[in-house]
């Protein structure tokens, strides 16, 4: 059956790129009234001038741009935060500073989200927040990733009590191709991708779309909460 949203209003917080924009895609095609919001709605505007999205600035990491946000939106039907900040490295080399974004954007920030939309969601709106991959297969030089995501992991169970009947879940992808890598260089990515290619249990890289789809499943799906969906393609498994 196809996944219908009619004329759900949809906030997705993050960049014109990517897994937040393929989410805003995917919603929109679903029937849904999309905004997007960011720190830069400028570039928002011009990553969806075809579409025709409204932009709003947010930033994650000042409570009263959340409050704003909330204000100028009145109610909504539901809210996706894809927003991140990275902090890798190994344990020597981790810089308290970048630990610190890391909690604030991607633990704090939805927080601060669910409390000020808190009432404002529809009947049957929910959040849907990030963890990841790094919190469920620890590996050497992710320390910083893994902790964030454990904890919006955590954040995500606890908010769906908090918030009920709102509901509020998780999404945990693995390595998906995205920009996020393009660090690595031409080579070093693809040598990147084919090694987890090669030994997750999917046996492939995933996709952006793959990701969209389970936002959509977690929006749409009204008995489920408190839940973290895992699109990583059974990687912690290896």
């Amino acid at each position: 059956m196809a996944i219908s949203l009619g004329d759900s209003k949809v906030v997705v917080v993050g960049r014109g790129s990517g897994i937040a924009r393929a989410i805003a895609l995917a919603a929109s095609a679903a029937g849904a009234d999309v905004i997007v919001a960011g720190r830069h709605p400028d570039d928002l505007d011009d990553a969806y001038r075809s579409e025709g999205f409204r932009a709003e600035r947010v930033d994650l990491n000042d409570e009263g741009s959340v409050a704003a946000l909330a204000d100028r939106l009145g109610r909504v039907d539901h809210i996706v935060s894809t927003a991140s900040a990275r902090a890798r490295g190994d344990l020597r080399d981790l810089d308290r500073d970048a630990v610190r974004l890391s909690f604030d954007t991607k633990v704090v920030g939805p927080l601060m989200l669910a409390k000020h939309f808190a009432d404002r969601f529809n009947p049957g709106g929910s959040l849907t927040i990030f963890s990841g991959v790094a919190a469920f297969k620890v590996a050497t030089g992710f320390l910083g990733v893994a902790i964030t995501n454990g904890a919006a992991d955590t954040l995500a169970r606890s908010l769906a009590l908090e918030m009920a009947p709102v509901r509020v879940n998780a999404v945990s992808p693995g390595v998906i191709d995205t920009g996020a890598w393009d660090g690595l260089g031409e080579q070093g990515k693809a040598d990147y991708f084919e090694h987890f290619r090669t030994h997750n249990p999917a046996r492939r890289i995933g996709s952006a779309d793959d990701v969209a789809e389970a936002v959509l499943f977690a929006m749409t799906n009204e008995f489920l909460t408190g839940a973290n969906l895992h699109v990583d393609g059974g990687e912690p498994l290896t």
